[in-house]
């Protein structure tokens, strides 16, 4: 540990200092002043904008820190790059997620290449949308938000939330999962956490049990369930896809996840079910994931 320590150490002294750090620093100072912060916070802003060039500046300083146990995590997924419309109608802002570090080049270049590709189309289609509505009728407002967020990571496991937030009039949800091995490597998915396709049915079951306790529990809320007595046409949830939105949380339990207005009328927006483990502990292929 001490000559990786000390490899840190002389990699950062190697460092060249960007031309425009004088500016940065300088720029830091005056907004940290201007909102009468003092003066421990207006150094911890320079300290952490010369820390985020020295990792984006070297690759040798980044590629050290990732291999110092106690600062493995801190260049895992960072903003690759943005998308950004700025007109008084149209809003978009779109951020590409990148992880980093895997030694399984093949899946971090695989995860890589699908946020950036997803991401262009969606900005691609959003200016599409822009023209069209300039060309038919000029005056309605378009927005999309795009990000991601970084749910679990541990020693053990990596889970990145990607949603996307569209805003015609109203607005809607979707959200996608990764979460990955990080000790082995690999992405994970419901079929290769589980024995047989029997837990489908046991999630089934106890996400219907929680929709019915949270509708009695608050009047508010409402699932698309026949307990629900709905007076309108509409499909009730019957069962999750076998591939279902979901990730592992800090406390390792599964949580699975459904869009704004999947199983519910859109002010619910999106809704999450944190499955309890002694619910799917038989069929679970291990415990190394969920506990």
């Amino acid at each position: 540990m001490d000559k990786k320590l000390q490899k840190l150490r002389l990699d950062y002294k190697d460092i060249p200092i960007p031309e425009d750090l004088d500016h940065i620093v300088r720029k830091a100072i005056k907004r940290s002043t201007s909102k009468k912060y003092p003066l421990k916070s207006i150094a911890g802003f320079v300290a952490a904008a010369i820390f985020v060039l020295s990792i984006n500046s070297s690759h040798t300083f980044a590629k050290t820190l990732s291999n110092v146990p106690l600062l493995r995590n801190v260049v895992n997924v960072l903003t690759f790059t943005e998308y950004t419309v700025n007109e008084p109608t149209y809003k978009a802002n779109i951020k590409v997620p990148s992880i980093s570090n895997l030694k399984n080049k093949e899946l971090e270049n695989s995860l890589n290449q699908k946020y950036l590709k997803e991401n262009q189309m969606l900005y691609e289609e959003f200016k599409k949308e822009i023209d069209l509505v300039k060309k038919e009728s000029g005056g309605a407002h378009l927005g999309v938000d795009s990000g991601y967020e970084v749910k679990t990571d541990d020693a053990n496991i990596l889970s990145i939330e990607r949603y996307v937030v569209n805003t015609v009039g109203s607005s809607s949800t979707t959200m996608k999962f990764d979460t990955i091995d990080k000790k082995k490597e690999v992405l994970l998915s419901l079929p290769i956490l589980f024995k047989d396709k029997s837990y489908i049915k046991l999630i089934n079951e106890n996400i219907k049990e929680q929709m019915i306790e949270q509708m009695k529990q608050d009047e508010g809320k409402i699932y698309w369930i026949p307990e629900a007595n709905l007076d309108y046409g509409i499909d009730a949830f019957e069962s999750i896809s076998e591939n279902q939105n979901f990730y592992i949380n800090k406390d390792h339990k599964l949580v699975i996840s459904f869009d704004k207005y999947e199983v519910a009328p859109g002010y619910m927006g999106v809704v999450e079910f944190i499955i309890p483990t002694e619910v799917i502990s038989e069929i679970l292929v291990g415990k190394e994931y969920i506990k």
